[in-house]
C-alpha cells in the first residue's frame, strides 16, 4: 500500500489546476438564468405599478414588484424590505455606516462616538469579519454550533457590555459550516437583556433557500421574534440572488422592521434615487415565469450542487473515515463544507494541496484577522468545479491530511 507521501508526490505530478477558494456557482448554474438576459424588451418600459424603468422616479426601497417577489425570502412582509443593487455586502456595508455616522432607530448616539464591538460566529464569514475590520468595529468570536450561535455565551456578553453593538452572521445554512439557527436560538435573541439600547442583529440570510434536498431546517424568523419580545428594530435581514440568477448582476435585500426600513431608506436616500429599476423588472419577469418560482430555480439549482457535495464527503470518508484525523460537516443547504483537522495543521495542508495543483481558501480565513487560535478549520468551496474535479480536488485534501498530520 502507498504511503500518504507516496500518494502526495504522485498526485502533484498530475500538474493539476483546481480551485476551490471561494463559493461560486458553476457556468451550469448561471446558465438556468440565461433567459432573462432578454425578458426586458422595448415592450416593458413601464411596470404594472406604473413605474417607467427608464427614468429616475421609483424610490430607494426598489420596485413594488420586486419587493412583493422577494420579501418572503427573508420572512418579511413588502413593506419591510428595501431591494437595492448587487449586493448584499453592499446593503451591509451601508447600514453599518450610516449606524457609525447616525446611529440607528434606538441609538443614544452615533456609534462613531464611542467604542463599537460586534459579535462574530466562528468558523465565519471572512468577508464580514473585513469589512468590520475596516470600519474600525472590534471583533468577538462565539462559537457557531448546530442550531446557531452560542446563545449562551451571547446573552452573557451583551448583558453587561454596551459597546458590544450587534452581531453579524449567517443565520441560515451558515458560511462555512452549514448549520441553521433554530427558532428557539432565535426567540432568545429577540428576548435577550441588551446593555446597548440599540444592539442589533446583522444577519447575513444569503442561503435562505439554497438547500440541497427537499427536507431543509425550518427557516428561522429572527424579526418576528424580535417582534414578540418587542424588540423590533433589533434585526436587519440581508440576502439577495446572488447565487439563484447571476453571481455579478443580482439584486439585494435589507429587510426589517417598518421603523428600521423607513430609517434606513431616509439615509440611504440622500446618496441615490433609485436602484437599477430594469434590472430590478429583468428578475420580476423572470423569477415569476420560472416554473415553481423561486423555489423551482432553487431546485434546478439543487440538482446541479447537490452530487458535488456528496462527492465531498464520499472522498473524505473514504480517506479519512476511522483515521481521527479530520472530521467535517454535512450541509443541507449553503455553499460550503467546514473541515477540522484533529491536530493543529490546517496551514500546513492548505500550503500542501497548493503545492499539489489545489487552491484552497487560507487557512485561518474562517476566523477574525484571519487566524485560527487552533489552526484547524479550513473552508472548502465545491460549487463551481465539474464533479470529477471535485472528486480529484477532495482527494489530494485527505491525502494532504494524511502527510500534514503525520
Amino acid at each position: 500500500m502507498s504511503t500518504p507521501r507516496e500518494r502526495y508526490d504522485a498526485l502533484r505530478a498530475l500538474g493539476l489546476k483546481l480551485d476551490l477558494t471561494r463559493g461560486q456557482p458553476g457556468d451550469d448554474n448561471f446558465d438556468l438564468s440565461n433567459a432573462m438576459l432578454t425578458i426586458v424588451d422595448d415592450k416593458t418600459l413601464v411596470t404594472p405599478s406604473g413605474v417607467a424603468l427608464r427614468n429616475y422616479p421609483g424610490g430607494v426601497a426598489g420596485l413594488k414588484e420586486a419587493r412583493e417577489l422577494f420579501a418572503p425570502m427573508l420572512g418579511v412582509a413588502p413593506d419591510e424590505i428595501i431591494v437595492g443593487n448587487n449586493a448584499s455586502l453592499e446593503l451591509e456595508g451601508k447600514a453599518l455606516m450610516w449606524a457609525m455616522l447616525r446611529g440607528l432607530p434606538k441609538s443614544p448616539a452615533p456609534w462613531c462616538k464611542g467604542e463599537v464591538k460586534f459579535i462574530v460566529t466562528v468558523p465565519g464569514y471572512d468577508r464580514h469579519f473585513l469589512m468590520l475590520e475596516k470600519l474600525g468595529i472590534g471583533q468577538i468570536p462565539v462559537a457557531m454550533k448546530a442550531d446557531g450561535p452560542d446563545i449562551a455565551a451571547i446573552e452573557k456578553l451583551v448583558a453587561g457590555d454596551a459597546s458590544i453593538k450587534g452581531l453579524l452572521y449567517v443565520p441560515t445554512h451558515s458560511n462555512p459550516t452549514g448549520d441553521t439557527t433554530s427558532q428557539a436560538v432565535a426567540d432568545r435573541l429577540g428576548a435577550m437583556k441588551t446593555a446597548a439600547p440599540d444592539f442589533t442583529i446583522f444577519a447575513d440570510d444569503a442561503y435562505a433557500v439554497h438547500h440541497l434536498d427537499d427536507t431543509p431546517p425550518p427557516h428561522p424568523d429572527l424579526l418576528g421574534a424580535c417582534k414578540k419580545a418587542g424588540n423590533p428594530t433589533r434585526v436587519i435581514l440581508f440576502g439577495s440572488t446572488s447565487k439563484i440568477t447571476f453571481a455579478g448582476a443580482g439584486m439585494s435585500f435589507l429587510g426589517g422592521s417598518k421603523e428600521t426600513i423607513a430609517w434606513l431608506a431616509g439615509l440611504m436616500g440622500t446618496q441615490m434615487i433609485t436602484p437599477n429599476k430594469i434590472e430590478q423588472y429583468r428578475h420580476v419577469l423572470f423569477l415569476g415565469r420560472y416554473p415553481g418560482g423561486i423555489a423551482g430555480i432553487m431546485k434546478a439549482h439543487a440538482k446541479l450542487l447537490a452530487p458535488k457535495f456528496n462527492a465531498v464527503d464520499e472522498i473524505l470518508t473514504r480517506e479519512l473515515g476511522g483515521k481521527n484525523l479530520a472530521t467535517w460537516t454535512k450541509p443541507k443547504g449553503g455553499y460550503f463544507v467546514s473541515l477540522d483537522t484533529a491536530k493543529p495543521v490546517a496551514s500546513k495542508v492548505v500550503q500542501l494541496a497548493k503545492e499539489a495543483g489545489v487552491a484552497l481558501t487560507p487557512a485561518g480565513a474562517t476566523y477574525p484577522f484571519g487566524k485560527d487560535p487552533n489552526d484547524r478549520n479550513i473552508r472548502l468551496s465545491p460549487t463551481r468545479p465539474p464533479v470529477d474535479q471535485v472528486r480529484k480536488a477532495m482527494e489530494v485534501v485527505a491525502v494532504c491530511v494524511q502527510l500534514a498530520s503525520e
